[in-house]
Order: structure tokens, then C-alpha cells, then sequence
């Protein structure tokens, strides 16, 4: 596998990380923030880079590359496989009428089946309901196919997301990256690192990803008694404690992440489903915290290969990343320093990230936690 980097910061021309090589038919994943994108001329610029290339557009809250992570940029990672192929579907949820999980499992259907190995996603975040994307993808293919990826960004505006592939980059689009070849070894990671804390609470009141009660109280005058004086910065500083969430159908239990307020009906606007009689805690990190289980994540991932992984797709959370603030290269430096020299490392920031749990099969939509795919051919 060969590999490129280039980076290109506001008004400045595009710089190579790292050596600079000609690629072959490439998969060209292109990271970004979301105002650089909708430029008009992004696809014909970076088409003038990789003229047979497949172009590949998700808006970032940030890009992570192989030397650390970057901000108010675009940065694109190029690869040439040797013994792999791979096939891009794409899917807009607007053409659904916003319908997630039919969304989900009519895009991986379009993949032929015979010696698909691995589904790489970088779906639209603004409107997905991203439980039901996943739990869409999954059933379309009996729960025994490996799908990683995100919900794409837009920093802590959270306004529009937009994604494509081989055109200028466009709200509602999914892009699904379908993996094949005899050779090809892929693992994956998911991690952390936050704890519960406070009293356990049960939901009496949900639909689908919007919580408006817990233990019969309004959820938003409950989450601002425990914000105290950050209630002030809701939504803003409900990235800072999620919710640690277990329901009677997971075997583990999952972090959701509030995305937004509603102050008529007083309740929270959730980036996943939230089931009624689910018990719910808030949780809380340090940057620590955050390091070691991007660390561990790597070590997990790594931990029953045969062979050194080529490349490695990083996606974290945007609620990760406010947590770290001028520290947000730590995580990143840990998985690096695990992976050593030779991996390509490409990924961004997300709204939701794309994986199963640990030992499981079927995706699930997390938030802030690390997830870590690592491919070799």
C-alpha cells in the first residue's frame, strides 16, 4: 500500500506530510472544516491533485493525520492498494424522507456480497438519527460484517454536516467505503475513558432520541440542576457530561452524547435512541483519562494481528475534543506511539462514531469514545 498527505490551512497553498509519491486509482479521503468545503471549486481542486482518483468529502469538528490533528483545514490522506479492491455506494438520507434505518440498510445492500471484508462509513450528522443508520446497516447483512466509521462534524456550531463522493460535498449524503481482497486483515477498537457519577436514574419518558423524563421529572430541569452554574452554556457544555446508558437489549451499556435542548417540553435531544426503563448517570473525564483509553484502544486493536497494519482510521469525538482543548494531539500521540512508524494514521472528529463493541459484530452508534480501525493487505 502507498500512501500520501497533504494539508491545506485557510488561504494557504496545500502542503505534503510526509514524502510525496504518484498514486494509481487512489482512495482519497478528504477531512475538513465545514466552511473550506462548500467552497465551489473544492472538487475540481483536489480532482487536479488525483485526476483517477476516488474522492472521498466529510466535514470534520477536526482532522487527525499522522503527525498530530488539525484544525480550521482540510487534510487529505490518498491510498493506492496493491492486493485489495474496494467499491463506494453512497445513500442521501433527504432522499429517504429522513428515513435512517431503511437508509442504513438499503446502502449496504447495493455491495456485492462475495468477499466483502469491511465497510468504512462517513454518513451526514446533522439529522441521521445515527442508532437507527446502524442498526439499519447491520440487519441488512446478518450481523457478520465489520462496519466502522462516523457522523461528520461541524465543530461546535452544529449547524449543517456535508459529505460526497466525487463531487462537491452536499448536505443529507453517505458515503459507504466497501473493502475487499483474500489478504486484507482488518481490526478495530472502541474506548472511553469517562466514569459514571451520581445517582442512577430510570427513563420514563422517550421517543426515540429525545428524553423528556427521568424518574417522572422534566430531563432538562433535572440536567440543569446537576450543571449548576453551566447550565448557562447548555448546549454547549452538555458535551462535557454525557450520559452513560443501560438498557435491557445491550449486554453493555452505551454513551450518549446531547446534542441539543428544548426549553418549551424541557427535554434533551439525544444523538442516538434512548429506550423508556433504561437506567441513565452522568458521566465525567479528564484529559488523562482520555490519553490512556485512546492508548488502550490502539494496544486492543493491534493486540490479535497477524500482520503490521498499513493504515489506521481514527474517529473520536467532538465532546473529546472540548474536553482536551489545547491538548487535543495527546490522544492522538498515544495512538501513534503504539501503532510506530510505517502506519498511515487518517481520521477526524465526529458527532457520533461508527463501530461494535469490543468481541461484538454489529455496529452501534457511540459517542466520545476512540475508535480505531486498522487495515493491512
Amino acid at each position: 500500500m502507498k500512501t500520501v498527505q497533504l494539508i491545506k490551512q485557510n488561504n494557504k497553498d496545500w502542503a505534503y506530510v510526509g514524502k510525496q509519491q504518484q498514486l494509481n486509482q487512489p482512495l482519497v479521503l478528504v477531512f475538513g472544516n465545514r466552511y473550506m468545503l462548500e467552497s465551489p471549486s473544492i472538487y475540481e481542486e483536489i480532482k487536479a491533485l488525483f485526476p483517477d482518483g476516488h474522492i472521498v468529502f466529510g466535514s470534520a469538528c477536526a482532522e487527525i493525520s499522522s503527525s498530530t490533528v488539525n484544525e480550521d483545514s482540510i487534510t487529505i490522506t490518498a491510498m493506492e492498494f496493491e492486493k485489495s479492491q474496494f467499491v463506494i455506494k453512497t445513500s442521501n438520507v433527504l432522499d429517504a424522507d429522513l428515513d435512517s434505518f431503511k437508509t442504513g440498510k438499503e446502502l449496504v445492500q447495493q455491495f456485492p456480497a462475495e468477499g466483502l471484508k469491511y465497510v468504512f462509513v462517513v454518513s451526514e450528522g446533522s439529522f441521521i438519527n445515527g442508532s437507527q443508520l446502524t442498526k439499519g446497516m447491520s440487519s441488512s447483512n446478518d450481523d457478520n460484517l465489520l462496519i466502522t466509521g462516523g457522523l461528520c462534524g461541524d465543530d461546535t456550531r452544529f449547524e449543517k454536516t456535508l459529505a460526497s463522493y466525487n463531487e462537491n460535498p452536499k448536505e443529507g449524503e453517505i458515503v459507504a467505503i466497501g473493502f475487499y481482497g483474500e489478504t486484507l486483515e482488518v481490526t478495530f477498537s472502541i474506548h472511553g475513558g469517562w466514569t459514571p457519577f451520581g445517582p442512577e436514574r430510570t427513563v420514563t419518558k422517550s421517543e426515540g432520541n429525545i428524553l423528556f423524563e427521568l424518574d417522572g421529572q422534566p430531563a432538562l430541569d433535572l440536567y440543569k440542576t446537576y450543571l449548576g452554574d453551566k447550565a448557562k452554556d447548555l448546549p454547549g457544555a452538555a458535551l462535557l457530561y454525557p450520559l452513560n446508558v443501560k438498557s435491557d437489549e445491550e449486554e453493555q451499556s452505551i454513551v450518549r452524547s446531547i446534542l441539543n435542548i428544548n426549553e418549551d417540553d424541557n427535554s434533551v435531544i439525544l444523538a442516538g435512541d434512548i429506550k423508556e426503563n433504561s437506567k441513565v448517570q452522568l458521566m465525567m473525564t479528564n484529559v488523562d483519562n482520555i490519553a490512556n483509553a485512546s492508548e488502550r484502544a490502539a494496544k486492543q486493536a493491534l493486540e490479535y494481528r497477524k500482520n503490521k497494519p498499513e493504515i489506521a482510521f481514527l474517529v473520536s469525538c467532538i465532546g473529546r475534543k472540548l474536553v482536551l482543548d489545547q491538548r487535543v494531539e495527546e490522544e492522538i500521540e498515544e495512538v501513534i506511539e503504539v501503532l510506530g512508524q510505517g502506519t498511515t494514521v487518517s481520521g477526524f472528529y465526529s458527532y457520533g462514531e461508527i463501530a461494535p463493541f469490543h468481541g461484538e459484530i454489529a455496529c452501534q452508534l457511540h459517542n466520545q469514545t476512540m475508535t480505531i480501525t486498522l487495515i493491512s493487505e
